[in-house]
């Protein structure tokens, strides 16, 4: 399993033409819809800088049936968040029989579902935190006294099907941990409690079957969190991630194992917490990761000797095979 070599050198060798007429789906109506406005807009840039006939289509505006109708040859979701990460629009362009990037509708539903990620990781024998899983009609405050003294006493709280951190919390009391139970369940009826896990973290990218050098990032926030994500400049990067080879190795092999243990393909995120005992455990997996000027993905791409330009075309290739 190799962290180098993603790049297809015979992506130059496909003419613009064969691609036909792409329709870069963004926007959308998640809670993700201006992130994934900004993504959509860069790679829109990015193919049609390449010669490609791309055009912007949102979903959340228009009719998927348009695609048909303006002779849509190809898709490529950038729609992050549900309604577009999470097998939904995979489906409905199967059904209209048009190419898309990324994963298909098994791999997006289960990647977009925290708790069923988790399980599958667990029966896999992965690494992944210990955790609770609430339900909205079910839970009762009077619970978090033993969540946190059954997860040991620091949590994340987490919605099931949200991404970007959004509506994520640190909790290390039980006030805090109601707090952060109701606020979630703002936008989930499916909450995940984990243990907290105390240690740096780091991503891995992957393409084409191959895993992009990790990257390592630091934030003076509690938490890498949606601020820390899209709205700061205090995030630090660190890509490579400075790990000796042989980790960098095994990182690479857990993110791909995990990857693939939910049926992800072509591209996507996998994200990691070391733990200060040495030992990674799996946060989650992101079949549709950002693409914005601040985004991982492109900056694992350009370590491996990658522009942005390279990176977004290969992810397009994958719908010619």
């Amino acid at each position: 399993m190799s962290t180098k070599s993603a790049f297809d050198p015979n992506m130059a060798l496909v003419p613009a033409s064969a691609y036909g007429k792409v329709a870069v789906l963004l926007g959308g109506s998640s809670a993700e819809r201006e992130v994934s406005l900004s993504s959509g807009n860069a790679v829109l840039k990015a193919l049609t800088s390449a010669g490609i006939d791309a055009h912007p289509f949102d979903p959340s505006e228009r009719s998927v049936h348009e695609l048909v109708s303006e002779g849509f040859s190809r898709a490529f979701i950038i729609l992050h968040g549900r309604g577009g990460e999470d097998g939904v629009i995979q489906g409905a362009l199967q059904q209209l029989e048009i190419p898309y990037t990324g994963s298909g509708v098994l791999g997006s539903a289960l990647a977009m579902d925290k708790v069923l990620s988790k399980l599958v990781w667990s029966a896999r024998h992965l690494s992944t935190a210990d955790y609770r899983v609430l339900e909205k009609q079910t839970y009762n405050a009077s619970e978090c006294a033993q969540i946190l003294n059954d997860l040991g006493g620091v949590v994340m709280v987490k919605p099931s099907h949200e991404g970007s951190s959004i509506g994520m919390a640190r909790a290390a009391n039980e006030i805090e941990l109601a707090h952060a139970v109701e606020d979630a369940f703002v936008y989930d009826d499916n909450v995940l409690v984990e243990s907290y896990i105390d240690g740096p973290e780091y991503t891995v990218a992957i393409l084409n079957g191959k895993a992009l050098p990790s990257i390592r990032m630091t934030s003076p926030n509690v938490f890498y969190d949606y601020e820390a994500k899209y709205q700061t400049n205090t995030t630090q990067y660190f890509c490579p991630s400075g790990l000796p080879v042989a980790q960098e190795q095994e990182l690479a092999r857990l993110a791909l194992t995990a990857f693939e243990a939910l049926s992800g393909k072509g591209w996507g995120r996998v994200d990691m917490m070391r733990h200060q005992d040495g030992t990674f455990y799996l946060l989650e997996s992101n079949t549709v990761p950002g693409m914005t000027e601040k985004s991982l993905v492109p900056k694992a791409a350009k370590q491996a000797g990658m522009s942005f330009e390279q990176l977004v075309v290969n992810i397009l290739n994958e719908t010619l095979t």
